[in-house]
């Protein structure tokens, strides 16, 4: 399998061009459809000001839409002129997570922003955790930071033998068979009761071997470092460009009460990182 139709979400934020520079790069590379989407969440406006005002800040909004998605559409054009065989552009009033959750069933892969600081780029703070909970697609979020001019050539699989991890090698292969090395670790492999087997990482290392992946397998353990930093150590100590990982790994309730290693990575991402769930 391929990516043959790639989804890149845009915002108001200025990290489109970045999420649009990689988009550019994995529809050359898969020589797949792209399509970019542009949508905001849904504007909180409070009670008071649409009582006091309500047509003007209607009127106001509206327009801050029109001027944003205007950008951010000559961006896109600008961005795959004579590069991209095949492209769309689209934009929405609806809320941005059920209009990505929506056209993301028509994607094999999903292009999206790591959550910027106050929602400076119009969408909800939560937009992110939800969409790789709900979008039934991998996510690849592009950090608020950094530039990358290559995402897939050195690759970290944090593996925990869940269902989410196998999904999210799954849904990598595309990028894995076609990187100079991918490190599958397993993170303190004898905590939470998962049945690795004899070696942790080493099954699916070899089920990643069978598809021509060049694969290395590894074990971390820490008993002062929770995974989610292990995992950001580990990309930087072997200069990783992309992570994939499982996304939601316990009960939603249990992160949402506790955090966990999905929302530390979606908080201080360093690098690209493709979630599945």
């Amino acid at each position: 399998m391929n990516y043959k139709t790639i989804l890149v979400h845009l915002d108001a934020g200025q990290r489109g061009a970045e999420r649009l520079a990689i988009a550019r790069r994995f529809a050359e590379t898969f020589d797949a459809h792209l399509t970019a989407l542009f949508a905001l969440s849904a504007p909180r406006i409070p009670s008071y000001a649409l009582a006091e005002a309500g047509p003007v800040v209607i009127e106001a909004e509206a327009r801050y839409r029109a001027e944003a998605a205007r950008a951010a559409e000559n961006a896109f054009k600008a961005a795959t002129a004579q590069q991209v065989r095949s492209t769309e552009f689209r934009s929405t009033n609806r809320d941005a997570l059920a209009a990505v959750q929506l056209s993301a069933r028509y994607a094999d892969l999903v292009i999206a922003g790591q959550p910027e600081a106050e929602g400076s780029a119009g969408v909800a703070s939560d937009f992110a955790e939800e969409l790789v909970l709900s979008a039934g697609r991998p996510v690849l979020f592009v950090p608020y930071a950094g530039s990358f001019p290559e995402v897939g050539r050195r690759v970290l699989v944090a593996w925990n033998a869940g269902r989410e991890a196998a999904r999210a090698v799954t849904d990598a292969l595309p990028l894995l068979r076609r990187a100079s090395i991918v490190q599958v670790v397993a993170f303190d492999p004898r905590k939470g009761g998962a049945d690795h087997g004899d070696i942790p990482g080493a099954d699916i290392a070899l089920v990643l071997a069978r598809h021509g992946v060049k694969v290395a397998v590894a074990q971390q353990q820490s008993a002062d470092v929770d995974v989610g930093n292990q995992i950001l150590s580990r990309a930087a100590d072997m200069q990783s460009d992309l992570i994939v990982m499982g996304a939601y790994g316990h009960s939603r309730l249990r992160e949402l009460v506790l955090g966990g290693v999905t929302r530390t990575l979606l908080d201080t991402m360093t690098v690209p990182v493709l979630m599945s769930h």
